[in-house]
């Protein structure tokens, strides 16, 4: 099938990852993610591969897996052929995870050269997508955008004249696995059950039918953990139960209610490719955004004092309290895009700053000792060694987090911008808010803020942060407070003063 010389390959590029519509099946939304494109990108990808290490295309071997989705099958199969038609070889994972892909580029007996992993996260059922990783880590913004270039220009590794790479197939997740299982027994060293320091423990792990329900079976189970009463485990892409996002309130209601149902000690819930996770304890109560947050920050900071922990821009005023008075941390805010928050950590490390920690709200996590990869199922590993380790000394494991303030209120806004060009109007608004907020007797504009424009806000005991959307027509506007009714305040006074903004829909303003 040929490819139409005005394909917009530009498009399909999402900052560092490449995403697109794959199957049809949602009114106007038509595919650019085909099984051609696919093969070009398969292409695409040795390329830029063969040139960036220096080997020849029949000497590379590319790893790749796919999650549960419906076009995953056919979109794989056509990356492979494309692959293998350059001369490289392929190693066939099946179904994966992301973290998984790029551990098998560094996995002694495996040794990827690349890895692709066939994803869109949690995105709806007819997209897919398609993340690279080497052995330094996932692919940046400017090298997809440099192997879009190769796709469309069509200069393109071939091996016409030579034979076809061949492919294995490999169960590599659960070598995958049992690094987890070893982790984990090695971590707790239980003294007198050391293989299944989990016993007695009650875990429920919600996959979303994504590709996470190996935990259960390949994790737990060996280290001794009942999972009955887990849900969701089976992959199937039409994700009937709920989104496959942690984020997602019906989600987390769904984990929460399994947990309490079963009188479960801990529950585990993935997205689709496992690159994040979220928790809930033995009440039933979430452990997700800053309350993950706080946890994974005591315990990093209990094995490596005085670090500094990087999270996204929205994260809690009692969480940067909570962090450097009560855990002897530093909080170091920075941007949205977990891929901002992983490359500050590195970058603060190369300038001396130690930090062993980059986490996002959205449940990205990235930890120092695990190649700042963000691996969902490493960070509830995490959690579960201080679980078990915690049962042992008769303690909780929220115990951690007894000290973290949380807002007694919390709301998003999202207003959305007209202007087709919606970057100007946004940089525009964010300006205009820093001249009000400098004016605003009660309101105090935070320092050291990365993005948007973050204000304190003295009378309601809270803040809120505004700022323009990475990819979107979108202001995003996150407002939290300490005091009952603060959120509407600030709202209504924010919301007087856009009002006079050009090319911004606001939500309709209740009465005051």
């Amino acid at each position: 099938m040929s490819i139409a010389q005005d394909f917009n390959w530009s498009k399909l590029q999402n900052g560092s990852d490449i995403r697109g519509i794959a199957i049809e099946g949602v009114p106007n939304e038509h595919v650019n993610l085909t099984p051609a494109i696919a093969r070009i990108l398969g292409q695409a990808l040795v390329s830029w591969l063969s040139k960036k290490i220096n080997r020849p295309n029949n000497l590379l071997t590319i790893g790749v897996g796919r999650d549960s989705r419906l076009s995953g099958p056919v979109i794989m199969q056509a990356v492979i052929e494309g692959i293998i038609s350059t001369g490289s070889n392929v190693n066939d994972f099946g179904m994966a995870s992301t973290p998984a892909m790029f551990m098998s580029t560094i996995t002694s007996g495996f040794e990827c050269d690349g890895a692709i992993m066939l994803t869109a996260s949690h995105l709806p059922f007819n997209r897919n997508g398609l993340k690279f990783f080497t052995a330094q880590g996932g692919l940046e913004k400017q090298d997809i955008a440099a192997i879009l270039a190769l796709a469309t220009t069509h200069s393109l590794a071939n091996a016409s004249e030579i034979s076809a790479g061949k492919v294995t197939q490999h169960d590599f997740m659960s070598v995958y696995a049992n690094q987890f299982v070893n982790q984990i027994r090695l971590s707790v060293n239980h003294p007198t059950n050391f293989e299944q320091p989990l016993a007695g423990l009650k875990i429920i792990v919600d996959a979303g039918n994504g590709a996470g329900g190996f935990y259960a079976d390949r994790v737990l189970q060996p280290l001794g953990a009942d999972t009955s009463g887990s849900q969701f485990l089976d992959p199937d892409g039409t994700f009937p139960n709920h989104v496959p996002n942690p984020e997602d309130p019906n989600a987390m209601a769904a984990i929460c209610r399994a947990v309490v149902e079963h009188q479960a000690d801990f529950g585990i819930i993935f997205d689709t490719d496992v690159d994040r996770s979220a928790a809930v304890d033995s009440t039933g109560k979430e452990l997700n955004r800053n309350r993950l947050i706080g946890l994974i920050s005591a315990i990093v900071l209990q094995e490596h004092p005085n670090s500094t922990i990087v999270t996204d821009s929205i994260t809690s005023d009692g969480l940067t309290q909570f962090i450097q008075q009560d855990l002897g941390g530093t909080h170091h805010r920075f941007k949205r895009g977990y891929k901002n928050v992983i490359n500050e950590a590195i970058r603060l490390n190369d300038s001396g700053q130690e930090s062993w920690l980059a986490i996002e709200t959205s449940g990205h996590a990235a930890m120092k000792e695990n190649h700042f990869l963000d691996d969902g199922a490493y960070l509830v590993s995490k959690l579960l060694i201080e679980l078990a380790k915690s049962r042992l000394a008769g303690k909780s494991l929220t115990d951690l987090i007894a000290n973290l303030q949380e807002p007694i209120e919390s709301k998003e806004l999202r207003i959305k911008i007209t202007s087709n060009d919606f970057q100007a109007v946004g940089n525009r608004v964010i300006e205009q808010v820093e001249t009000f907020a400098s004016s605003h007797p009660d309101w105090q504009i935070v320092p050291n803020n990365y993005e948007g424009v973050r204000v304190a806000c003295a009378n309601e005991n809270g803040w809120f942060l505004l700022r323009l959307s990475l990819h979107d027509p979108v202001i995003p506007v996150n407002i939290e407070s300490n005091v009952a009714g603060g959120v509407d305040r600030i709202e209504q006074q924010l919301l007087s003063f856009l009002q006079a903004q050009e090319s911004l829909d606001l939500p309709v303003k209740a009465d005051p």
